[in-house]
């Protein structure tokens, strides 16, 4: 089972990643994360349901103010896709029994290896604990990761992993394309775990050992 789940969350790094379609186009040296063109890529093209990027729908005529509510959507869209894909990573460890080592909560007893597996994991987790995870949530919202930043860019370069570089060019159009394309992914990933979970009662782990993937298997 823990093979499995490990197979699956090495798997998920390539299932997330975009497939390079034909010759790479070339790009100016400086990207702007905010260019509408991030995330345009095969098989959706250009996903605006909501015309944000039309400008004869604008019904102010004020096509700067319309299509600053498209920036605002975009760096929303990308903070969830963030957000999302740390939860799937979570979610495939946790449920392969990879677990912080220690207590979790020394006063009530409670290592971290006894908070249960799913989304019903979190109410069992005191609430001095839930209140500190929420501090830092709005402390990274409003100081660290501030909201108001649409770009995304808070310093810590793309590319590799807690290596701080620069990229340019059509290597960083191809980096800002993979993380929306991987948030996309991720969000609805992450929805489906809660959606099947919700609907089996029962863990990603649980829910393949019995072979019920959100309901369509042996109970």
């Amino acid at each position: 089972m823990k093979s499995f789940l490990l197979a699956t969350l090495l798997a998920s790094v390539a299932a997330f990643s975009p497939s390079p379609v034909g010759k790479p186009v070339s790009t100016a040296l400086n990207v702007d994360s905010l260019d509408p063109s991030i995330g345009v890529t095969a098989p959706l093209g250009l996903y605006d349901p909501l015309g944000w990027l039309d400008e004869s729908k604008d019904p102010a005529n004020k096509f700067a103010t319309f299509h600053a509510n498209f920036e605002r959507r975009r760096a929303v869209e990308r903070k969830h896709g963030r957000v999302a894909m740390a939860a799937v990573v979570g979610m495939l460890f946790h449920n392969a029994g990879i677990e912080f080592p220690g207590y979790l909560s020394k006063s009530e007893n409670m290592r971290f290896s006894d908070v249960p597996d799913g989304f019903t994991g979190l109410f069992s987790i005191p609430t001095a604990g839930l209140a500190q995870i929420f501090f830092f949530c709005g402390v990274c919202e409003l100081a660290i990761w501030p909201a108001s930043n649409y770009s995304g860019d808070y310093g810590t370069g793309y590319g590799r992993p807690f290596v701080p570089n620069v990229l340019e060019g059509d290597e960083l159009k191809y980096k800002l394309d993979m993380e929306i394309n991987q948030g996309r992914a991720a969000m609805m990933g992450i929805f489906g775990a809660m959606v099947g979970e919700g609907v089996t009662g029962q863990t990603l782990a649980e829910q393949i050992a019995s072979g019920n993937i959100i309901g369509y298997g042996p109970p």
